[in-house]
């Protein structure tokens, strides 16, 4: 089933409510919806365990906020989702903007409900070059992507498609149909609350929350991510919580759990179920 759940700010969230079991809760990336999992959701939820998947606010076919599009809002939002539908020894997966919600949930309000966890391409411990994270971007990398979506949000969207799922290397099996769903949920989001959302992916530093998280973690990136490079993100929260495993996909980009859905979806299975 798929319905709306409202927060305490009025904020109407949509979420997808599908099978039986062990719920799997999954965050998505930026700038799209809870359909980009869909092939992990079909995968999971045909071998018996209960997928969930949410729009964050401003993002895909929930409210388009003008203000609380931060990170803060973002994990108080999902607790109230995991608390009104009652889930308990869930499995939290988060890709990329997604993985810091999931470890922001964690670190702000516990791991109660939480079994496990993945990350995968995921931005912790933080996107943005800073004192303590020397490795990382330029923040005029990111005033980049903010002059893109303001000038032309749409072609801007067509364009990362490219690198997300690498469709700049030789071999590459990037369909139209991927570029076509990645461009059509980020455009159903709202524009002011993506603009907002870039500063949450990339100057937030999620390295506290990472400290907090106490239950089995996966971290999964690829090593050719032209999104969120591999050493300054993976490599790093892997050593940040207590008891991660890192599992490298060689070659694999961003957009790996659309490009190596099978691959993922093996792994992912493994993990839930050991």
């Amino acid at each position: 089933m798929s319905s709306f759940h409202t927060v305490s700010d009025g904020t109407r969230i949509f979420y997808k409510d599908w099978g039986v079991g062990q719920p799997i809760v999954f965050a998505h990336g930026w700038p799209l919806s809870g359909d980009a999992w869909d092939p992990q959701m079909l995968f999971m939820g045909q071998r018996g365990f209960r997928v969930i998947a949410h729009d964050r606010r401003s993002h895909g076919r929930s409210t388009q906020t003008w203000d609380g599009n931060d990170m803060d809002t973002y994990a108080d939002d999902l607790a109230s989702l995991i608390e009104a539908l009652d889930l308990r020894d869930a499995i939290l997966v988060g890709h990329s903007t997604g993985g810091g919600e999931i470890a922001h949930y964690m670190g702000r309000h516990g791991t109660a409900r939480v079994a496990k966890a993945v990350l995968v391409g995921a931005v912790p411990p933080q996107m943005v070059k800073s004192a303590r994270y020397p490795g990382g971007l330029p923040l005029s990398v990111f005033d980049g992507i903010r002059d893109g979506v303001m000038a032309d949000r749409s072609q801007f969207y067509q364009d990362l498609t490219t690198p997300f799922f690498g469709a700049n290397r030789d071999g590459h099996k990037v369909s139209q149909g991927m570029r076509d769903s990645f461009w059509l949920q980020g455009m159903l989001g709202g524009h002011k609350g993506q603009y907002d959302c870039i500063r949450e992916f990339s100057e937030v530093d999620y390295t506290e929350d990472l400290k907090k998280i106490d239950v089995p973690t996966l971290v999964v990136h690829g090593d050719d991510d032209q999104i969120v490079p591999i050493d300054a993100s993976a490599r790093l929260s892997a050593t940040i919580v207590a008891n991660a495993t890192l599992k490298v996909y060689p070659g694999a980009p961003h957009g790996l759990t659309v490009t190596h859905a099978e691959q993922f979806n093996e792994d992912l299975l493994a993990f839930a179920t050991r």
